[in-house]
């Protein structure tokens, strides 16, 4: 993206660190930083920390970070290219993109094009004779009124191979771009494209910004599958999106209720709660989590009471905790879902069993007392296990007294004895964590399943030495004239690892324009590799900030301890785990 970098520098400036990341994460002042709990992996210690002095971020525990830029890269699923213009728009600045970035950008905008086609082709279809089948069903089976069906914009895809293909080619979109859009599926008898959904009632799915991104469509009948929807397109990523959010977003910033099918929130929806939404065809993701975490405060869980809905739960409760989202589940009795509750009990009852809705804890300890026969010892020994589990994984000391206290009498047992069993069940817990931290940084240091460097593992030694370079360099650009100018010029092909030679590449060439200063540096970086390559160079760099030693010296030491660990091709990694371990403790007496 050819932008010139006073631009990019102005958008960093009007949009800093410490603002962008806090409409995403929960910040805490750490003397002159800021921590919480990353956005990228589930944690339930912070470990992610604004450098608000320096404009950039990193997590110590999965490595993703850096500076504004390649944040919302990550956590926006954008380009860089796209990254960039999302963050002038939130400035206020215009800028302007090259034919590579202007061609992707008009393969979303085709993909959302035909979906607007397509949603109307489906309205219309379902409000013609053609559509009298999914009518029917919308409207006699589900209750809905003309009124629903337009504000949610459903629809029908009538029992035809080539209907929506058809309209889409008169249109001018080939078939490949159909099948990008995943509106049609290609035969592999014929090799001719035909209409993905048929014979089905329409649900569009709505992005924030209200453009038609996805379908899901239900047959009405008891045939297989159940439900259709589209899979990841350039326009939508199911894992990041939620049905009727684009609605709910208005409603639910003290409370959101979470629930299963389309059906159910439309259902929700109808009856006055506006605050509903549905995961589209997938259980919850982390993604959605953190998406919820910036909507809400509170998530209600609405999902069917057979196992597969208690194991979504679960999920939901897990997820949703290690984001820091207040959560509850409802309670029903009498009906499997909300649309079935609402139309026997009414709306009221509904909203009385949302306000009565149950903690985690509450929930959990249910139905471990469902779960077991407390006449027979076997059974009373293996709930009192289970719920003393229960209760050591609650962080609060103060919480966990109260659980005891209420729940040792109904198991029969004093509460001392129960608060000793659970000390131990915590002391123990922590012991193992320990042993996983020490495998954790074997592992990391042998590079063992690293898909960003997965050259690491052949000589960790060597990968390491040019870590340490890289990290220098990228500290103080200027030595690098400095080792030409001593006879020892750098060059990529001296580095170990694909990732290091493509890194070292781009340094060379970035330097060679004009050295950059520091916060610069990342964003051109950005232009040349991925997000998750660009946070890997900002985690050498900070690796080596957080060490006094930088000087010239030390990086033609690393430069000569690379080469000879290529040559020996040595596998010694204690040197790497007394590092990282020394970096930990910093880490945390920083914090």
């Amino acid at each position: 993206m050819a932008i010139d970098q006073a631009v990019i520098e102005e958008i960093k400036f009007r949009n800093s660190i410490e603002d962008v990341v806090s409409q995403y994460v929960t910040l805490k002042r750490a003397g002159s930083n800021l921590v919480g709990l990353c956005p990228f992996h589930s944690e339930k210690s912070p470990s992610f920390t604004v450098f608000v002095n320096e404009g950039n971020c990193h997590c110590f525990g999965c490595g993703a970070g850096g500076d504004v830029i390649n944040f919302i890269r990550r956590i926006e699923n954008l380009d860089y290219p796209s990254a960039v213009e999302f963050l002038a728009k939130r400035a206020g600045i215009t800028v302007t993109r090259s034919d590579d970035d202007k061609r992707e950008a008009r393969r979303r905008e085709r993909v959302l094009e035909m979906n607007k086609l397509a949603a109307r082709f489906f309205y219309e279809t379902l409000m013609s004779p053609a559509g009298s089948e999914g009518y029917d069903y919308l409207t006699r089976v589900r209750g809905l009124s003309n009124a629903h069906i337009r504000h949610f914009g459903l629809g029908f895809a009538p029992n035809d191979f080539g209907a929506l293909t058809g309209l889409l080619r008169s249109k001018g979109y080939a078939d490949h771009e159909m099948a990008t859009a995943f509106l049609c599926g290609v035969s592999t008898k014929t090799g001719r494209p035909y209409d993905y959904f048929r014979n089905r009632v329409i649900f569009p799915i709505f992005g924030i910004s209200g453009d038609v991104i996805a379908f899901g469509g239900r047959v009405m009948d008891d045939s297989k599958p159940k439900y259709l929807n589209s899979s990841d397109t350039p326009a939508f990523k199911k894992s990041r999106n939620l049905f009727a959010m684009n609605f709910a977003k208005n409603y639910c910033s003290e409370q959101l209720i979470l629930c299963e099918g389309y059906m159910d929130v439309i259902a929700l929806h109808c009856a006055g709660f506006t605050n509903s939404v549905a995961t589209l065809g997938t259980a919850i993701t982390p993604e959605h989590a953190r998406m919820l975490k910036r909507y809400t405060k509170k998530v209600v869980i609405s999902y069917d009471s057979d196992e597969a809905g208690q194991n979504a739960a679960d999920k939901a409760f897990r997820l949703l905790g290690e984001v820091g989202v207040e959560t509850k589940i409802l309670r029903m009795s009498g009906a499997k879902d909300p649309d079935e509750y609402i139309k026997k009990f009414g709306s009221e009852s509904f909203r009385k069993i949302i306000d009565s809705s149950e903690t985690e804890f509450d929930y959990k300890f249910g139905k471990i007392m469902k779960k077991y026969d407390f006449s027979i010892t076997g059974d009373k020994i293996k709930a009192l296990g289970e719920c003393e589990n229960l209760i050591a994984a609650t962080p609060s000391a103060a919480e966990r007294d109260i659980y005891i206290f209420d729940t040792a009498p109904k198991l029969g047992i004093t509460p001392d004895a129960m608060k000793r069993d659970i000390e131990r069940i915590i002391a123990s817990k922590k012991r193992n964590a320990e042993r996983e931290e020490v495998r954790k940084i074997i592992t990391s240091s042998e590079g063992y399943g690293d898909r960003v460097n997965p050259d690491y593992v052949k000589n960790p030694r060597a990968a390491s030495a040019e870590e340490a370079m890289l990290g220098i360099l990228m500290l103080h650009p200027e030595y690098l004239s400095e080792l030409s100018k001593k006879g020892d010029p750098l060059s990529a092909d001296e580095m170990f690892t694909e990732l290091g030679k493509k890194i070292c590449s781009a340094l060379i060439s970035i330097i060679s324009a004009g050295a950059p200063d520091e916060s610069a540096l990342e964003g051109l970086l950005g232009e040349y590799l991925t997000v998750e390559e660009t946070e890997r160079a900002m985690r050498m760099r900070i690796s080596r900030r957080m060490l006094t030693n930088n000087t010239p010296a030390v990086l033609i030491e690393c430069k000569r301890s690379l080469k000879e660990a290529k040559s020996k091709n040595e596998l010694d990694i204690s040197d790497i785990i007394s590092q990282k371990r020394e970096r930990s403790r910093q880490n945390r007496e920083n914090n």
